[in-house]
């Protein structure tokens, strides 16, 4: 099967993570898309980190009922902090049928010589990179990388739980499930 693994904090997961992903499925021949919920991220500080099991609970409601998407906890069980190289060659001996797709955004790719063996990762797997604004996508890619044209939505997880914090509506931003989680649990207040 072809597995898209989209790699993240999701602090939280909204609209602009799941178009991003129906765009991908609706036009990459992938099967499924896993949303792989990152506990932590090394390049990033875990200071307003939600707890993942949280996050991935509102992965889980986000994604309900999409049988092409899944919530991924596999790197909860790996050492930390996560690092994808590790995460890909751990899901390649478990699922060893499978043919894994990495997904990732501009911003990524341009920070992938930060990350643990950064062109072993785009040497070895299939990337399909979606825009990101501000962040170019190089002319010349790799072989395996492949520039997805997906529709983007100027929201971020930061200005969502700024928003939180500051008492505003982040209706239509997230899933009306996550909405109603994130109010009812008191998150990033």
């Amino acid at each position: 099967m072809k597995v898209g693994l989209y790699f993240g904090s999701f602090n939280p997961i909204h609209n602009g993570h799941l178009i991003i992903a129906n765009h991908v499925l609706q036009h990459s021949g992938l099967e499924q898309i896993w949303f792989v919920v990152s506990p932590q991220n090394p390049l990033k500080t875990s200071g307003n980190l939600l707890n993942e099991y949280h996050r991935l609970h509102l992965v889980k409601q986000a994604i309900e009922g999409e049988l092409a998407l899944k919530a991924s906890d596999i790197e909860f069980s790996l050492p930390r902090p996560s690092y994808t190289i590790d995460t890909l060659t751990y899901l390649e001996e478990k699922y060893p049928e499978n043919n894994f797709f990495v997904i990732m955004g501009s911003d990524s790719l341009q920070n992938i010589g930060k990350w643990k063996s950064g062109e072993l990762l785009l040497k070895r797997y299939p990337i399909l990179v979606y825009q990101r604004p501000g962040f170019e996508v190089p002319e010349k890619l790799e072989k395996k990388t492949t520039l997805m044209n997906a529709p983007l939505l100027d929201i971020s997880s930061t200005m969502i739980r700024k928003m939180v914090a500051a008492g505003q509506s982040i209706r239509y931003m997230v899933p009306d499930s996550v909405h109603e989680e994130i109010l009812k649990s008191g998150y990033y207040k």
